[in-house]
């Protein structure tokens, strides 16, 4: 068994065009995104490891926030997730797994969560 480094970002809420009815494709819809990913480990992280050995945790929120393409209308969250995970796995070689879970806050009616999570792996 090798070790592994996994990061995370957990329930970032951003407003992201995205939905199939009517109702959904005019205004951007507010989605609740948790990130995990799997990163190559160094062999040892001391006290005073430099940043370069992990990944800063801003790359992630970035990819689920300003990575996205801006007026770009996402018809399923599903696609929304393959964004995140493939701007992840471009910003760094070191990413081997990417999940992504998405929460459609504005489909809760009794406080329910309701969406996807979607893991992708470096091919």
């Amino acid at each position: 068994m090798s070790d592994r480094l996994q990061l995370h970002v957990l329930d970032f809420d951003v407003n992201v065009l995205t939905g199939i009815y009517s109702e959904e494709t005019h205004l951007p819809q507010p989605l609740r995104i948790s990130i995990t990913v799997d990163l190559d480990c160094a062999e040892h992280y001391a006290p005073d490891t430099p940043l370069s050995a992990s990944k800063n945790y801003l790359d992630l929120k970035h990819a689920a926030s300003t990575a996205l393409p801006p007026g770009v209308h996402f018809t399923l969250i599903e696609g929304v997730a393959d964004h995140i995970a493939e701007t992840l796995f471009v910003q760094d070689d070191r990413v081997r797994r990417v999940e992504v879970k998405i929460i459609k806050l504005a489909i809760a009616e009794a406080g329910e969560s309701i969406g996807i999570t979607l893991e992708r792996h470096r091919r």
